[in-house]
């Protein structure tokens, strides 16, 4: 085993917890605007068949499938005196997510098709690539910023109020700051100027919340984990020498039975969150005929709540442990699908009052509040495990494969949708939908929700680690 050549932090200021935060806001408006939106702007606005945008979307799932994984080796691996292991991607990775983003929203719904879809699926792959190369190394080094086990369940939950908040600015007051009606466009949805106001703001913020995490956690440098120069990647190693690292990384990863737990259980709980970004806008605009603004009111309360459960979810954590805890965000999840069921079934009512969604939103804000957290949480303490056995923290390929699991499910889903729309017989052009289209669009995000909570809640089951366990580990590795 190697000897730790790196000072382990415990406790960090409140004031550094917010500011290493801050940059999941950027991060989350950024993937969350183009889960909530691309399709609908792809489709509805730009006119592109649904087919082909599910093309664009599935290529850019194959790139993201490596983009991860090959992200988390590098920052791992990298070693600079000055910028550490994360700090260059922090920079690199936020400034071009912001100017390549602000593109994509741009295109003109007059341009020929074959241009439109270019751009489309073009600007999609460069701004997922360039999210990646910031958000990896970004949440590798939220597990290194302390090594207690509550505290990094505390870290996290501020990342995920920014995150959650991030998610909150891209969908619900998105929709109420940008997408108002206008004589030329009734249904500000269909408006193609507010995506590209939409674009320019989500850049702004994504730039400047970037910097915010990039400076306050520079000082932090010298006490993070710095990878031994035998252990280094070489600056002039080649794309197979850099892919067999990779592989051979993964495979040390995956052959841990705690951590192919959380990343299923993850990948299937964010199934059902990107199910609901990716069709919930079809669903409220057109199931339930919801304008805008009754839109904003309840995914905004769900999203608040996801935010104001964040304390609940630290204090249930340390008092019944991480497993437990996320077993009972999932149970609250599967809860709140069944309200949502009902309510597609009795669409009618809620045509009449849209308020009737609050108590499946209030329950859905909740349960998966804690959802968001906890995995991350578990990987650093998962990253424990993996130190004393190996000799070498690296968190990069750790969280690589937990991000990879996100960004999946949240591609896979808008994937299955852009088919799905297309076999349910959605068509923009049409003023009205078909009452059988409606009812098919709601009945796919209730019971395909729950569905995958199953399944999450069938790999979460699997985990194994307690505070007792991580805290003989992290003695051993001390001694």
């Amino acid at each position: 085993m190697e000897e730790k050549k790196y000072e382990p932090l415990r406790n960090i200021p409140f004031n550094d917890k917010l500011g290493y935060g801050a940059g999941n806001l950027g991060s989350g408006i950024i993937f969350q605007a183009l889960n909530t939106y691309i399709v609908f702007y792809a489709t509805a606005v730009l006119n592109i068949p649904g087919l082909l945008v599910g093309l664009a979307v599935g290529i850019s799932i194959i790139w993201d499938g490596l983009t991860d994984p090959v992200m988390g080796y590098i920052s791992d691996r990298t070693s600079m005196s000055f910028l550490g292991r994360r700090h260059f991607y922090l920079l690199l990775g936020a400034f071009f997510t912001a100017l390549i983003n602000y593109y994509l929203w741009v295109i003109s719904p007059e341009l020929p098709l074959n241009i439109k879809f270019l751009w489309l699926l073009a600007g999609v792959i460069l701004v997922k690539t360039f999210l990646t190369i910031f958000s990896t190394p970004y949440v590798a080094m939220g597990a290194e910023l302390s090594c207690d086990y509550n505290e990094r369940t505390s870290i996290q939950a501020i990342r995920t109020v920014f995150f959650i908040l991030g998610i909150f600015l891209a969908s619900a007051l998105g929709l109420y700051l940008f997408f108002g009606p206008t004589p030329e466009y009734p249904l500000g949805q269909l408006n193609p100027g507010s995506y590209r106001n939409l674009g320019l703001a989500s850049s702004i913020i994504m730039l400047a919340f970037g910097l915010v995490t990039f400076f306050v956690t520079f000082k932090y440098i010298p006490r993070l984990y710095q990878i031994e120069k035998e252990n280094s990647m070489s600056l002039t190693a080649g794309v197979g020498s850099t892919l067999r690292g990779v592989i051979a990384d993964l495979i040390i990863a995956l052959k841990n039975l705690d951590y192919r737990a959380v990343v299923l259980g993850y990948l299937f709980t964010n199934l059902t969150v990107a199910l609901f970004a990716a069709l919930g806008l079809h669903v409220f605009t057109f199931t339930f005929n919801m304008i805008n603004t009754e839109i904003a009111i309840v995914v905004g309360v769900q999203f608040i709540l996801s935010i104001l459960s964040q304390p609940f979810w630290v204090k249930i954590s340390a008092k019944l442990d991480k497993k437990p805890a996320a077993l009972l965000g999932l149970s609250l999840s599967f809860l709140a699908g069944l309200l949502l069921l009902a309510a597609v079934l009795f669409r009618r009512q809620i045509i009449e009052n849209y308020l009737l969604l609050l108590p499946y939103a209030v329950l859905a804000g909740f349960g998966t509040g804690g959802l968001f957290t906890l995995p991350a949480s578990m990987v650093a303490d998962i990253i424990d495990v993996a130190e004393l056995k190996n000799g070498i923290r690296l968190e990069g390929i750790y969280y690589g494969g937990l991000t990879f699991a996100y960004k999946t499910s949240q591609s896979i889903a808008i994937l299955l949708l852009g088919v799905f729309l297309d076999l349910i017989g959605f068509d923009a052009a049409r003023e009205f939908q078909s009452g059988l289209t409606l009812m098919l669009m709601g009945l796919l995000l209730a019971i395909g929700g729950m569905f995958f909570i199953i399944l999450a809640f069938i790999f979460y089951k699997n985990y194994r680690l307690d505070q007792e366990t991580i805290s003989r580990i992290q003695q051993r590795i001390d001694r």
